[in-house]
């Protein structure tokens, strides 16, 4: 399949997004949203592990305003309805691990976007921006979900009442993302991590990802049942197999993803 507005790749089973409209800073145009919304799809099928980054000085600064030439006239609850729920449930639904690469600013929906994957991994020099308010919108694409999820209520609420930039330190600080990384090495640093998942217990991740994902609905007496049918299922496949005699055999364990 060919896009326009992303490049995508597969190398050592890890699917690589990476958004290619840098003179924009990345800003998410209707095409756009289909086609990340397309790649994670093909993602979740031809790799072990996706990982979504910019090109340029940004990850990605959220809505391009002028995508339908007069802001004011955005349908923003039909966008978000039919075009941003639909690619952020195809990232949160992705069957494998997802890395949102954060090479660089995140604002608006674009930091959204990154939080909606599984593990959040930002330059030094990046930082996350809430900037609806300054434009008298509230924060979307998952903000409001996310944000108190992911650092404590007090936090979300004066990130999105400020829409003051939070710096890649802070985000891994408050427990926002999982970590910050020198800009030097960081793309070999997320590559790695994508490789270290792409080679593991693929089955496995999938119901983690769903298991942890799905806490906030459940009691807790739900989460245990929940994790008993999991753990029962996981403990069948080849992977626990192989985990287990590669333990007592004190090598790597070979999965196969199954």
């Amino acid at each position: 399949m060919e896009f326009e507005t992303l490049k995508y790749d597969v190398t050592d089973a890890v699917a690589v997004i990476r958004f290619a409209r840098p003179d924009t800073m990345n800003a998410m145009t209707s095409q756009m949203r289909a086609e990340i919304t397309a790649a994670v799809t093909m993602g979740g099928k031809e790799a072990r592990a996706l990982v979504i980054t910019g090109t340029g000085p940004a990850f990605c600064s959220g809505q391009d305003l002028s995508d339908v030439g007069d802001a004011a006239s955005i349908d923003f609850e039909r966008t978000l309805r039919e075009e941003y729920l639909p690619m952020l449930k195809a990232i949160t639904d992705c069957p494998i691990p997802t890395i949102a690469a954060v090479n660089g600013v995140a604002a608006g929906a674009g930091a959204n976007l990154a939080l909606s994957a599984d593990v959040v991994i930002a330059t030094q020099s990046a930082y996350f921006l809430q900037a609806f308010s300054r434009i008298g919108l509230i924060p979307d694409a998952g903000g409001t979900y996310w944000l108190p999820r992911s650092m404590g209520m007090p936090k979300a609420m004066g990130a999105a009442l400020f829409a003051e930039p939070i710096s890649a330190q802070q985000a891994s600080d408050w427990g926002m993302i999982w970590e910050a990384v020198d800009d030097v090495a960081f793309e070999e640093h997320w590559m790695k991590r994508a490789r270290t998942l792409a080679a593991g217990p693929t089955l496995a991740y999938g119901h983690i990802k769903a298991s942890i994902r799905g806490t906030w609905d459940n009691t807790l007496d739900a989460q245990l049942a929940d994790e008993g049918r999991r753990q029962g299922t996981c403990s069948m496949t080849h992977d626990f197999k192989e985990g287990v005699v590669a333990f007592f055999e004190k090598r790597p364990a070979k999965y196969q993803g199954r």
